[in-house]
């Protein structure tokens, strides 16, 4: 069936998706589980860094988060309800290997795989089919003791620990994403300090890139020996980069984000390079000596999936170090200090209208990235790993949760990703974030990305209007022209 032929019936959805196509919705362990001190998990950067005053707003934690780990059968009753199909979690390191350290992995915690093995069994007697993400930024605490991504033993031990997962789970997940957000852990983590582990060091953040880099080459190759049946995938969060102006200061200062952002990631996985530009954009910071002979090699593995997240565009403008630098992008990880090497380059305030979080809405972006991926990589399957909106919700007097300007952003954006679908991208599925409320990293529980509301006193799960127009989408597999 082509991207655009109505399937059969009388409710056929005026822009229909391909038969077969994924709809997802996706969260991640720190976020959600909570429990975080049972069964023998051990403490993550998030949790050190959650408990630092000053870290995280309102001095919120991820100790308890939404209870999923001892709330799990509800969640998934809540994603059967609503007809999703397919479910992306991330499993968390420090509950499977508790006591790694940078020389050796360490025993196995069988009550941490059980966790995840009852999950799975819980989603696929629920017909839903898992996607594991084996690292969504909880790295134990223990390796960034030791020097956490700006030491290449701690990809080693990733890779381990991948073939651990892949093994005692691979007979019932059939995708295995190795990283999620590599530029964030990367970048917010050792450039900014915005994220765990909080530190600010532009030098140890691109050494962080290539060992993030060779974490996903050595963890893929991990998995397909222990699950030769599984797919491997990599998410990024790529940036649709725009100058603010048709100038060549702008449009240098373009490339460079672009190529921190992108291609630093898309090249030695996909084509066994770094961009020359970008190794001489940040000569000044580093010499890229941790690039040990024969690492591209191990990084440049094949990916069977790509996945992308996008919530919104990055707008771009070189600084002549005259006026007062505009940082006012809403971002929060826009700041020049979370790219190296960019120290004249500002991100403006782009126009709105704005999510709760202040990022511009701007599906375009969505689109663009989508296309672009499928010129460069036409014979990858692509998927939306994440896409969604905070906003400010609150339950009604009448018990629900009517979040209309969720709904629209999500329309547009899904708008996006079918008109890219049918300019030939293939775009195999597309995940929802989130399915909860949830921690929201250094905004704690200021920020709600859930289409299911999450009363944080009591963990009563509400299903909001958009989680019950997002059901009506996966039922109808593709959108109304009457939906906003």
């Amino acid at each position: 069936m082509s991207p655009t032929q109505e399937t059969a019936g009388p409710s056929a959805p005026a822009l229909a998706f391909p038969a077969g196509f994924v709809w997802g919705t996706a969260t991640a362990s720190y976020q959600i589980e909570g429990a975080v001190a049972e069964d023998g998990r051990t403490p993550s950067i998030w949790d050190v860094f959650s408990h630092t005053p000053g870290r995280v707003a309102g001095g919120d934690t991820g100790d308890v988060a939404d209870d999923h780990y001892h709330r799990y059968r509800e969640d998934v009753a809540i994603m059967r309800e609503l007809g999703v199909g397919s479910y992306r979690f991330s499993v968390a390191w420090p509950r499977i290997t508790p006591q790694v350290g940078p020389s050796a992995l360490g025993p196995v915690n069988e009550a941490g795989v059980d966790f995840y093995s009852r999950l799975v069994d819980e989603l696929l007697a629920a017909g839903i089919t898992p996607a594991a993400t084996l690292y969504h930024w909880d790295l134990p605490q223990a390796l960034e003791d030791a020097g956490g991504w700006t030491d290449r033993a701690t990809a080693e031990r990733f890779a381990e620990y991948a073939e651990v997962v892949a093994s005692r789970l691979g007979d019932r997940i059939g995708t295995f994403i190795t990283l999620n957000e590599p530029w964030c852990s990367a970048y917010l983590g050792y450039a900014s300090g915005v994220h765990a582990p909080g530190r600010t060091e532009p030098a140890s953040a691109l050494a962080a890139v290539h060992h993030l880099n060779l974490a996903h080459g050595l963890a893929t190759a991990a998995v397909r020996r222990a699950a030769p049946q599984a797919r491997v995938a990599l998410t990024l969060n790529l940036a649709w980069v725009r100058p603010a102006s048709g100038s060549e200061a702008d449009a240098a200062a373009a490339r460079r984000v672009d190529g921190l952002q992108n291609r630093v990631f898309l090249d030695p996985t996909t084509r066994g390079s770094y961009p020359a530009d970008v190794l001489e954009d940040t000569a000044s910071v580093t010499d890229w000596s941790f690039v040990q002979d024969g690492d591209l090699e191990l990084v440049h593995q094949p990916v069977d999936a790509l996945g992308l997240n996008y919530y919104s565009p990055t707008l771009v403008r070189a600084w002549d170090g005259t006026s007062p630098r505009d940082e006012s992008d809403g971002h929060g990880d826009g700041a020049a200090s979370a790219w190296p090497a960019c120290e004249d380059v500002e991100f403006p305030r782009q126009p709105g209208p704005y999510t709760d979080m202040g990022w511009s809405i701007d599906p375009r972006g969505l689109h663009q990235l989508l296309v672009r991926l499928a010129r460069e990589l036409p014979e990858v399957d692509l998927y939306v790993t994440e896409n969604g909106a905070a906003c400010p919700d609150v339950v009604s007097e009448d018990g629900a949760v009517h979040d209309d300007d969720r709904i629209a952003y999500l329309q547009q954006h899904l708008a996006a990703v079918h008109q890219a679908i049918e300019d030939g991208a293939r775009v195999r599925g597309y995940y929802l974030w989130s399915l909860l409320d949830n921690f929201e990293w250094a905004y704690g529980y200021s920020k709600r990305f859930g289409i299911v509301h999450v009363d944080y006193a009591t963990q009563r799960r509400t299903v909001k209007d958009s989680g019950r127009w997002y059901a009506g989408v996966v039922a109808r597999g593709g959108l109304d022209a009457s939906q906003p």
